[in-house]
This record gives structure tokens, sequence and C-alpha cells, in this order.
């Protein structure tokens, strides 16, 4: 999956979360134009800095040496004032840079890094973090104060002149670095709510797809049963109807294609009742159950096929266990209508037990090779998955297939299939 984002599906998100719009005409047009908010606050602080360098006098110092040392503090100044360009990229080099300016200022008096300070502790604050800004701080008032208090013991500067300008330091970068903990504190907050709130919306759309699919899925699995079975038997009882020269025999053959064609109807309308929005509609909303087994079986040996039904022990079963027992032993039937038409017997095996439903479908009429791969066993393996139940078909030898399963009495969390299956084409 790419990483990179459009700006359109940013915007489509941000209008699906409904955010607000920032508070302040200013801030949102800062918020837009970040480069030009950078250079003018470049300007604004090489301005303010530049304003005590030509205070620097001695009249003690040669006029050659004095224009150097302004030339060498303007230069240092506008050099170290040109790193706010970096601030949002790179934080620290402002700070560092104005801690040069303030040490070079201890020495010659002058304090014309105390607003650079003050805005560098700011964007550390902001860009990168509270912890970050801190420890700078921290570093950076040890070292005034150590530096000033060395100088004025040696005598190199006037303790009232050190005292100031170390203070100054101290002062206007804590303020700096206390506005921007909160203003960097709530930035971070707000960008992490924000993208929490992302994060829910592509969960979200996450979730309704899996929904969807899953949904799907299920409305396939139900309708290849109910049109599989009901086809197969409606064309059994047609070429049953078409061959016998019994006409009472054909018109009770017509009559269960009629039945059983009506119930598949009954059963398509039922599913895709789900399908559909509108409230006043008399549809169910859910599908209808399957046929039990013994119907299932009838229905079979009205069109011709020696099936039986043989049911072993009694138990309660969950609705999800009974609806996948019903599937089941449809599908195998159907199967074994399909693929066995030669079938001597098509039997059926119901076992139940305290904990366990055991389901046994045999048929000893299968020739040639019966594919693996399709929609109709398949199905049978995730309803039984979803009961944490396993179903397998394979031959058995002889002409003879055989299809096992065994389900839990209750169901419980779905599964992952797991049998070789059988399908019906």
């Amino acid at each position: 999956m790419s990483r990179t984002r459009s700006r359109s599906d940013s915007v489509r998100e941000d209008e699906e979360l409904r955010l607000p719009r920032a508070p302040g005409l200013f801030r949102r047009f800062w918020a837009r134009h970040p480069l030009f908010a950078d250079i003018l606050l470049t300007l604004l602080c090489l301005f303010l800095s530049l304003a005590p360098v030509g205070r620097y006098v001695d009249e003690a110092v040669p006029e050659a040496t004095y224009i150097a040392i302004n030339i060498a503090t303007l230069t240092m100044v506008v050099v170290a004032c040109s790193t706010l360009l970096w601030r949002r990229r790179a934080p620290l080099a402002p700070f560092v840079a104005a801690v040069i300016l303030g040490t070079v200022g201890l020495f010659t008096g002058l304090s014309s890094g105390i607003i650079l300070l003050l805005i560098a502790c700011y964007g550390l604050a902001v860009y990168r973090s509270s912890r970050a800004a801190w420890t700078c701080y921290g570093i950076g008032a040890v070292w005034f104060l150590l530096l000033s208090g060395i100088l004025m013991l040696t005598g190199a500067v006037v303790m009232q002149n050190g005292l100031d300008t170390a203070l100054s330091y101290i002062v206007l970068g804590l303020i700096g670095t206390l506005i921007g903990v909160n203003v960097g504190g709530r930035k971070r907050y707000l960008s992490a709510v924000i993208d929490r709130s992302r994060q829910l919306l592509v969960e979200r759309d996450q979730q309704a797809q899996l929904a969807a699919a899953s949904e799907r899925a299920r409305i396939a699995r139900e309708m290849h049963d109910i049109v599989s079975h009901s086809l197969t038997v409606i064309v059994a009882l047609s070429e049953g109807a078409a061959a016998t020269p019994d006409s009472e025999q054909a018109r009770r053959a017509a009559a269960h294609t009629a039945d059983t064609a009506r119930a598949a109807l009954t059963e398509m309308r039922s599913m895709l009742g789900v399908l559909r929005d509108d409230d006043a509609s008399p549809l169910p909303l859910a599908p209808m159950q399957p046929a039990p087994p013994r119907d299932t079986v009838e229905a079979a040996q009205r069109a011709g096929y020696p099936a039986t039904l043989t049911v072993a022990g009694h138990a309660e079963v969950s609705p999800a266990v009974a609806h996948a027992i019903g599937r089941i032993v449809q599908e195998g039937v159907t199967n074994a209508m399909r693929h066995a038409p030669t079938a001597s017997t098509i039997s059926v095996r119901l076992e139940y037990a305290p904990d366990a439903v055991v389901i046994e479908i045999v048929n000893d009429g299968v020739s040639g090779a019966v594919g693996t791969e399709g929609f109709g066993l398949r199905g049978l393996a995730e309803r039984a998955a979803h009961v944490r139940g396993r179903v397998t078909s394979a031959p058995s030898g002889g002409g003879r297939w055989v299809l096992h399963a065994a389900l839990p009495t209750q169901a419980t969390a779905a599964a992952t299939p797991n049998g070789s299956m059988e399908d019906d084409g």
C-alpha cells in the first residue's frame, strides 16, 4: 500500500472529521504561509538585535578596532538571526546561535542575542519537544551563570553589567520556554487527537468494508444452497415426469416440482429481503432457515433417489448449529444427486451426543473425477468453521464418497475452515 497521501484525501478526511476553523484571522494566515511568517520573524529579530550593536563605545579602543568589532558583531547578529529561517526543521540551530551571541555579549556588554534566545527557546518547545526545551534552557542558564560569575570574579566585567546581562538571558529564556511548552503541548495534543480521529475514520471504513464482504459471502452461500439444491430436485422431478408413461405419477412429479419451486422462490425472496432498506417492506429481514434433514431426504426420495435418513441420539443444539446441520445435509444430498445419479443408496446419518453432532452422508455411485474447488462445500466449510466444527469430503473406494462433519452442539467463536472438500460443480 502506498504511503503517499494526496491533498484531496486529506481534505476529504478533514471534511468528514468536521474540524472547526482555527480561531483568528492572523493565526490562519500564518498557518497557511509558514515561510512568510519565518521571514517576517527573522527581520523583526534582526532589527531588535541590531539596535544594541551601535552602542559599543570605548574611547581607549582605536577607531579601526572599533569599526572591526562592530562589523564582526553585526555579521554575527545577521548570521545568528538568519537561523530562524530553519527554526521549524532545525530548532536547535537558533538556540546555539543565541547562546554564542549571548556569550559574546558578556564580553562586549551588548545584549544583542536576548530576543533571539527568547524566540529560540519558544521554537525548541513547539517544534522539538518540551523535554528538549527545558534541557537546552537549563544548559544555557548554567552556562551564562558560570561564565558571568567567572568574568566578574576575574574583573573582566563589572559586576552590575555581568549580572544584568546574565539575568536578562535567563529570564527571557525562561519566558520563551514557558510559552513554547504551553503552545507546543497544546499543538501536539490537538495533533494526536486529530490523528486518532483520522485513524478511527479509516478503521470505520475498513470495518464497513469487512462487514460488507462478510455479508456478500453469507448471501452467496445462502443463494448457492437455495438454487443448487432446489434446481437439482426440480430437474430430477421434471426428467422423471417426462420419462414415466404413468400419467398419475407424472402429475405427482409435476406437483412436487411446483412445490419445490415455490419453496425455493419463497426462500430467495426472504434472502433478498435482507438487501432492502425499505422499512415498510413486508419481507422478513433475515433469511429462512434451511429445510430440516428429514425434508431434504424426502425431497430426494420424491425425485426418485434412494435416500435414507438415520438419526441416533438426541441433544439440544444452538440455532447456528441447527442451521449448519440443515445446510450440510442439503448440500451433501444435492451433490450425491448431481454427481452420483446411478447410486444405489444415499445414506444420511445424524448422531447426536451431549457435546457434538456427527453427520455422515455416503453414496456409492460416484464415477470419474470430481472437482475439489468451488462454492458449494467450500461454503459448508465456512459454516462449520463458524461454529468451530469440521467438514471433510473424500472418496473411500469402490465408488463410494463420504462426507463427514463434526459440529459442537453449542456454537462458539468462528475458526478457520479445515478439511478437503468435494464440490458440486
